[in-house]
């Protein structure tokens, strides 16, 4: 049972101090008197005390990064300045929008939550793909980093569950006559997502300063050089240089082909995690605005894990198939994820909290696409 006893989120997943979001005063959580959290923690120390790994700088990260490099690299060599036909264009198109979630999944994610090594430049570098590959890593660590991981599935807090009005995500979300058919026109609607998000969510998000109903500082110096320079470079390489080998059409044909296939990866993999039957969708009570659950208790309920015996998916989706353990522990490199999932199934179950996963990814989809006809067609209470 959570404790009377209101405290803030942990320092990993707090916002800065000057954060001022527009539904201040933030929702608190519960004290862990249980110990949960406590024990999370020595299992995972003892699980790299026995093996002699570290949480960070693994050969098996670097090695992958390369792999993952030289895949997009040759990809992109290929489909712009290679292929003679589209029959060996599509599945370059393929091949490289696979690619490219790859960096964003495994190098930009692990940077970008410092899980990827003990040294800040590492991380800094590996955070930067994201601006190569389209979109700006400033932004995403206010709406990821901050916003998601501290309050996950928390309506009015999770930047990522409130997406305006073309879909309900939560139960607490306001249901308009057309979320009767929205398990079905979303889809095609993913396939925008990527495009939308490098062409014109970035900018909007700069200018406005918020994220969803959330201040945040726009991007000063060096960070606004970087967001700038990010956007140059990578509109420069999906369609500039293509342009000058190929006719405008093609290319615009291309760059919606690739970014279609690359905006259903991300969205989905996403609403795996969160958007689903057997996530929680819990808010803080209305007068002391505490959560109901402490904050490690909370991020497995709210959380789903998905294909956990493929190691296909495990690598290609950057371990985020084992979300429950990235939301407990963001700063450990995904390469861990597998084995560090048995342990936290372990005290899930020795402290009585719900650990839920689906056997695969197809099960995790068939989940979504119920979720959203059952928010779609009815005021379903919210939990």
């Amino acid at each position: 049972m959570p404790s009377h006893t209101a405290t803030a989120p942990p320092p990993t997943a707090l916002a800065p101090p000057n954060v001022s979001p527009a539904t201040d005063p933030r929702p608190k959580f519960p004290k862990d008197e249980a110990g949960f959290m406590t024990e999370l923690k020595r299992r995972a120390d003892a699980y790299f005390v026995e093996t002699g790994q570290s949480e960070r700088d693994c050969w098996r990260m670097y090695l992958k990064t390369a792999v993952i490099l030289a895949w997009l690299g040759t990809s992109y060599a290929l489909l712009v300045f290679a292929a003679p036909t589209v029959w060996l264009a599509a599945p370059l198109a393929v091949s490289l929008a696979l690619a490219i979630s790859a960096v964003g999944f495994s190098v930009q994610h692990d940077g970008g939550h410092h899980a990827y090594s003990r040294f800040a430049w590492v991380n800094r570098l590996a955070a930067l793909s994201l601006d190569l590959i389209g979109a700006s890593s400033y932004l995403w660590k206010w709406k990821h980093v901050v916003l998601h991981h501290t309050y996950p599935n928390v309506s009015g807090q999770d930047a990522d569950i409130d997406v305006g009005p073309l879909a309900r995500l939560a139960p607490q979300q306001r249901r308009r006559w057309f979320h009767r058919w929205q398990h079905l026109y979303l889809w095609p609607l993913y396939a925008l997502t990527a495009a939308v998000w490098h062409l014109y969510g970035d900018f909007r998000d700069v200018i406005t300063g918020t994220i969803g109903g959330h201040r945040v500082p726009r991007p000063r110096g060096w960070d606004l050089v970087t967001f700038l320079g990010g956007k140059v470079v990578s509109v420069g390489l999906l369609i500039g240089v293509p342009m000058l080998v190929h006719s405008w059409w093609v290319v615009l044909l291309f760059y919606l082909a690739v970014t279609a296939i690359l905006g259903i990866v991300m969205t989905v993999v996403f609403q795996l995690a969160h958007c689903v039957e057997e996530a929680e969708f819990p808010q803080p009570d209305t007068d002391s605005l505490r959560m109901p659950d402490a904050w490690a208790a909370h991020q497995v309920r709210t959380t789903v894990d998905f294909a956990r015996d493929s190691r296909v998916a495990c690598w290609l989706l950057g371990g985020l198939n084992f979300q429950v353990v990235h939301h407990l522990f963001p700063r450990i490199c995904h390469i861990h994820y597998p084995a560090l999932s048995r342990v936290v199934a372990d005290v899930c179950r020795e402290f009585g909290v719900r650990y839920a996963a689906h056997r695969s990814l197809l099960a995790g989809v068939a989940s979504h696409f119920r979720w959203l006809r059952r928010l779609g067609r009815s005021q379903l209470a919210p939990s």
